[in-house]
């Protein structure tokens, strides 16, 4: 689809959010038809076209998500976002990814999604198929509130329960920081605490925790380690959810 077929799209609702989306393809043709047609859709797209330009970028700006392609020069989809989960100091260290190929066993997608991509995306593809990654990608918290007292109250019903629940976290957290280098050399038990803290964040409405709970316990899986950049960056939203919890 050309540029003028783009534009003779429907413009996206005025008031839905505007996600920055990073387009990372060696390919002329692919990377601007993902870029146009996410344009099209909404999104604020900036594009580069080879691996290293990309982690690059990433590790400056803070995109939304991170459109890579699996077989670029120099670095390829999973090698990007491995670094770049590494880095405690990359701005995008923590947006949500998707792979792009040509070709995609089932093996290499479950191999992706082990990596930490949240979907992978068969090129070529119709725009249709760009819809559901903004959608993601607006709906990812990426930059989630510490506390969401509209999402503590649907989970826990009313306002003396969410507090007695947040009284409880705030104890589970004082824990967990006490804990957490330890606990980087036990990974199933890692394992264990994080996925029971997304539940008790949902509970509580802690969604910037729950965020970076889920980034640590897939980069562990994946790696069967602890990324320190990723630990750290669990640390950083641990710290600063305690805290608003003591005001």
């Amino acid at each position: 689809m050309h540029t003028a077929a783009f534009q003779r799209l429907a413009p996206p609702a005025a008031n839905l959010p505007r996600p920055y989306v990073l387009v990372a393809d060696d390919d002329p043709a692919s990377r601007r038809f993902l870029g146009d047609g996410l344009r099209a859709l909404g999104a604020r797209v900036h594009e580069c076209d080879d691996g290293q330009m990309a982690l690059a970028r990433a590790a400056i700006e803070t995109f939304d998500l991170l459109l890579l392609d699996c077989r670029m020069p120099g670095a390829g989809a999973r090698d990007v976002l491995a670094a770049l989960r590494a880095d405690a100091e990359a701005r995008s260290a923590d947006a949500l990814a998707v792979a792009t190929s040509a070709d995609v066993s089932l093996e290499d997608r479950q191999r992706l999604l082990a990596a930490g991509f949240s979907d992978v995306l068969l090129k070529p593809c119709q725009l249709d198929a760009l819809r559901p990654l903004l959608t993601l990608a607006r709906s990812s918290g990426r930059h989630a509130p510490l506390l969401d007292d509209a999402a503590g109250l649907a989970s826990s019903g009313d306002v003396r329960t969410m507090q007695a629940l947040r009284g409880l976290l705030r104890e589970e957290l004082a824990t967990l920081l006490q804990e957490l280098d330890h606990l980087g050399t036990d990974v199933p038990r890692l394992v264990e605490r994080l996925h029971r803290l997304r539940s008790a964040c949902g509970f509580c409405g802690a969604p910037a925790l729950a965020l970076q709970a889920t980034h640590l316990q897939r980069q562990v899986e994946a790696d069967g380690a602890v990324a320190e950049g990723a630990q750290e960056r669990f640390r950083q939203a641990l710290v600063a959810t305690v805290a608003v919890l003591d005001r």
